[in-house]
């Protein structure tokens, strides 16, 4: 059985449609560094941990719809800056050819 955790493999190339929306996710615009990457994943990993982003409510029924509202943007946080680490990989390839 598979790894619910299996990596996504660098040799897999992003299409175009899935960059747009992770760079509109993370604001970034090309050309951009790896350490900007991280450092707004970083940012953005932040802002919607699911405590911090339910804490902002004393409303228990708030309180796990907000839980759950940061649960999903934290996955898809993680979804985009992996498509970004292998877009830039993928980026980085081809301007040393």
């Amino acid at each position: 059985m598979p790894s619910t955790s299996a990596r996504h493999s660098h040799s897999d190339i992003p299409d175009k449609s899935s960059v747009a929306n992770a760079l509109e996710l993370f604001e970034l615009n090309p050309p951009f560094s790896l350490e900007t990457l991280k450092d707004r994943n970083e940012e953005l990993l932040l802002a919607w941990h699911p405590h911090r982003n339910a804490n902002l409510t004393n409303n228990p029924t708030k309180y796990m719809q907000m839980y759950k509202k940061g649960e999903a943007k934290t996955k898809e946080v993680r979804a985009a800056f992996r498509i970004l680490m292998d877009w830039l990989h993928q980026q980085n390839a081809s301007s040393n050819n």
